[in-house]
């Protein structure tokens, strides 16, 4: 059993590198508003970066095997000690600052490994929580969970039609040539009461109005 682990490890271990071999950048993201990334976390916490240093939790000697520990005190909260990324970008890994004496305050959506550990990738919402906008922080707290049964359609091009009373268009590459663009800052996508969903921003009205996008 033992020497069938061993050729399975390093199975892998040769088709990571060979992922790396033909293509430095290997990792890749579907854009994704933040509330997509948060509706698709299995955690979702903010919590401030105190330490970091390099494990191997397979216990394998390859360095594409190791992972990057952030140590974090959650906000509000004590059960959550560790965070984990890979240490390579083009494995997805993330570089928070860990040296910063007054600590590094970040909003963190991720995933949970069967052993309870959190991993995080460049793939998942990993911001700094003074990058945030007021909107985003309040969304983070509760708008975004209203909206998680809504579906997000990003617009490229037109046409960009709903199709659905379900669905909310995100339209911040068309207007803004961005996906960190007014509705990713300012906007979450909730359920109304009609069971319809709709952009909802709070405080005063938006500069532009969102619509459907189609040929005239």
């Amino acid at each position: 059993m033992s020497q069938h682990r061993s050729a399975c490890l390093g199975l892998v271990v040769l088709l990571v590198l060979g992922v790396l071999v033909e293509d430095g950048e290997s990792c890749s993201c579907q854009p994704a508003h933040p509330q997509q990334l948060f509706c698709s976390a299995e955690i979702v916490i903010r919590a401030k970066i105190s330490g970091e240093k390099i494990v191997s939790p397979s216990n394998s000697s390859s360095p594409y095997m190791k992972m990057i520990q952030y140590e974090i005190k959650m906000i509000k909260a004590k059960d959550i000690q560790y965070v984990y990324t890979p240490v390579f970008s083009s494995l997805c890994g993330v570089k928070l600052d860990s040296n910063n004496k007054a600590g590094y305050l970040c909003a963190l959506t991720g995933s949970m490994w069967s052993d309870g550990r959190i991993s995080i990738g460049q793939c998942d919402l990993v911001e700094s929580w003074d990058n945030l906008s007021l909107s985003q922080k309040k969304n983070l707290n509760y708008r975004y969970q209203m909206g998680c049964e809504c579906r997000i359609n990003t617009c490229y091009s037109v046409p960009c039609a709903s199709t659905g009373d379900h669905e909310c268009l995100w339209t911040d590459w068309l207007l803004d040539n961005s996906l960190n663009g007014e509705q990713a800052r300012q906007y979450a996508c909730i359920r109304r009461s009609d069971s319809s969903c709709s952009w909802y921003r709070g405080g005063p009205p938006p500069e532009k109005d969102f619509q459907d996008f189609t040929d005239p």
